[in-house]
This record gives C-alpha cells, sequence and structure tokens, in this order.
C-alpha cells in the first residue's frame, strides 16, 4: 500500500481575484480514493507555530495565523490569505513532516499537497505561503529523526525559497534542476542547481537528472529525500518552458526511485498549471502511483 498524507483544510475555498487552481489538492484526493485498498490514508497535525518560527520570520507567521498579510506580501504570494488558507497552510508542512516519517517507516510517502518552495523568511511569493519543505527538513534534523537529508526538487522552476531558507544549515544539501529562464528572475543558490535551455525533451531532461543527481547524491549520502515532485516540465503546461512528455514525467520518477538506491522518499506535490485542473490533477497522481510502484509500495 501507499502512504498518503491528506489533510482536509488542504481543500481551501478559492480567495477573491485568485489565479491558482484551488480544487487541484481536491481533485487529487478524489483519483487516489479511487485506487481503493492500494492507498492507506494519514491525517496530519498542523505544524507547531515554533516550528514555523524556526524557518520564517515570526513576525510573518503571525501576519499568516491571523489572515492579516499585508498587501505587498499578498502580491508577491499572488493570493489573498483568507482564515481557510492560512490553516491550509499551517496544515501542509505539518503533511510533508509526516510523510518523511512514513517514509522512513516504509520507503516511500506522499503528501497530497506542498512543495511550496519559493516562499521566503519573511513572506511568500509565487502562489506559496509558508515553505513546507524547508520547515519539515528543519524539523526532521533538529529533532534528531535523520542527521542528513536532501531536498531533491525537479519543478520547472527553481526552488529559490527552499535554497535561501536552508542555505548553511547542517546536514541538509538542497538540489533543484529547472528551466533557467522561468521564474523566479533572481535565483537563490542550492548546494547544486541545474539549469535547463527552453524546451528540452524527454531524453535530454532525464540525462541531465541522471549525470548530475547522481554525484549529489553519493557526496552527500541523505538519510531521507524530500522530493519536490512538480509536474510542470511538461510540455503542454501553462508556466512551464520545457518539453517533457507524460511518458517523460512517468520515466522521472522511475530515475528518481532508482537514483534513491533504496533511501526513503517523501514527496509532495509541486507545480503544475493550466485551465483544466483534473488533467493537472492526473499528472500529479500519476507521479505519486509511479514512485510507489518504483518502491514497491504499489
Amino acid at each position: 500500500m501507499i502512504a498518503i498524507v491528506h489533510h482536509p483544510a488542504y481543500v481551501a475555498p478559492a480567495p477573491a481575484r485568485s489565479t491558482y487552481r484551488w480544487n487541484k489538492n481536491g481533485l487529487i484526493r478524489d483519483l487516489l480514493r479511487a485506487e481503493g485498498d492500494r492507498v492507506a490514508w494519514h491525517v496530519p497535525d498542523p505544524m507547531p507555530q515554533a516550528w514555523l518560527e524556526a524557518v520564517h520570520d515570526p513576525d510573518y507567521v503571525a501576519e499568516v495565523l491571523a489572515a492579516r498579510v499585508p498587501p505587498a506580501k499578498t502580491r508577491r504570494i499572488g493570493f489573498p490569505v483568507t482564515p481557510e488558507v492560512a490553516a491550509r497552510a499551517q496544515a501542509v508542512p505539518g503533511g510533508t513532516w509526516l510523510a518523511a516519517h512514513l517514509a522512513l517507516e516504509h520507503g516511500f510517502a506522499a503528501n497530497t499537497a506542498g512543495g511550496s518552495h519559493h516562499a521566503l523568511g519573511d513572506t511568500g511569493a509565487g502562489y506559496c505561503v509558508f515553505n513546507d519543505l524547508a520547515i519539515a527538513a528543519v524539523r526532521l534534523i533538529e529533532e534528531g529523526t535523520v542527521d542528513r537529508l536532501a531536498v531533491v526538487d525537479c519543478d520547472v522552476h527553481q526552488g529559490d525559497g527552499t535554497a535561501a531558507l536552508l542555505a548553511g544549515r547542517p546536514g541538509i544539501a538542497t538540489y533543484s534542476i529547472h528551466a533557467e529562464k522561468n521564474f523566479p528572475a533572481r535565483k537563490a543558490r542550492s548546494t547544486l542547481d541545474v539549469p535547463l535551455a527552453d524546451g528540452l525533451d524527454d531524453d535530454a531532461y532525464l540525462a541531465a537528472l541522471a549525470d548530475s543527481l547522481a554525484p549529489f547524491l553519493a557526496e552527500h549520502r541523505p538519510q531521507l529525500i524530500l522530493y519536490q515532485a512538480g509536474v510542470d516540465p511538461f510540455a503542454g503546461d501553462r508556466l512551464g518552458r520545457l518539453s517533457l512528455t507524460l511518458d517523460g514525467l512517468a520515466r522521472r520518477e522511475r530515475l528518481i526511485a532508482r537514483l534513491a538506491a533504496g533511501v526513503p522518499l517523501a514527496s509532495t506535490v509541486g507545480g503544475g498549471y493550466g485551465d483544466d485542473a483534473l488533467e493537472i490533477a492526473r499528472r500529479h497522481v500519476a507521479a505519486i502511483l509511479t514512485l510507489g510502484e518504483a518502491f514497491g509500495a504499489g
């Protein structure tokens, strides 16, 4: 069975003036429910405020939890932070942390949200409120769950917030493979960045991934991988600049599992954009199921 983490707060009503597809997480949940006994469901606790503040500025954490985010930060996030959005923002890091613990137990687990890799210390950005990857990584190290972990980010956009928030943190290494000319315009410095030219196809992408990630993992020897499994490298993605096919995305997941070489892996959803939310949800679910099969959980 595939360990799946989901919280009801992930499915929040869309705030006014938002272009983000707020029904995506509900569709992901429904598609996974249709898998029946292949899936084992787990509900996370919201991330305690102290762990949010271990990564984010306490004043910003207070603004989010009170749903009083200033207009300038609201513009950077891309939507207003309502009380429902605030509850979601606190639940998602708890889900990524729980998925990590389940991965250590079962080999693989997936959070049905998360991958909010643009959120910075004192503000959200790019549809990201709190950086669940950074928050979970810091907690896992500081509570002694693991001594070494890696954040592997395959979203089409660079994981700038994750790189900035985790830079210099003992035991944590960050990897980002992304379209060089895509958002954000100003990149942060990951432990290893792999910038790609526009329009890269399946074979070229997978070669770049294998050639860079294998030595990265060999060097840093993580005991756990937090994986940002964004599906926006897909050729038809509205905000992507790469040209992967659906088969290419599936090959990516199988390659990630092979390169992990037995290291437990917890995946998050990450980016996927377009007008058809159901098609995007199907890509996310395909990533989760492919990873589950590759890790022997499906």
